[in-house]
């Protein structure tokens, strides 16, 4: 398993387009390409959604995010099934409230 990068900063909620340039690599799923930031619940639950959308990557940077990403989810109390990355992109990944 990867080892994680990602480290808690609960000073952020939605985040602009500068406010997203000034965040430290640390909270970012894939933090050398600056993509998907996990700074509050919502935003791990994205990046959880998104994970297969991301592009110019390699399979060790998705190692790491999902790491990065599990560490985030753990932090925030949410819960994850998946195991792998591999896992993602097939199946919902958060409940639907509505069903």
């Amino acid at each position: 398993m990867a080892k994680t990068t990602w480290k808690p900063d609960t000073t952020h909620g939605k985040l602009s387009a500068k406010e997203k340039k000034e965040l430290p690599e640390s909270v970012f799923a894939f933090p050398k390409q600056r993509k998907e930031p996990i700074t509050d619940a919502s935003h791990v639950k994205n990046a959880l959604a998104r994970f297969d959308q991301v592009k110019d990557v390699t399979d060790e940077e998705r190692d790491l995010a999902f790491a990065n990403i599990r560490k985030a989810a753990e932090f925030y109390n949410i819960e994850m099934h998946e195991n792998d990355w591999h896992e993602l992109g097939k199946k919902p990944h958060t409940k639907n409230p509505s069903k």
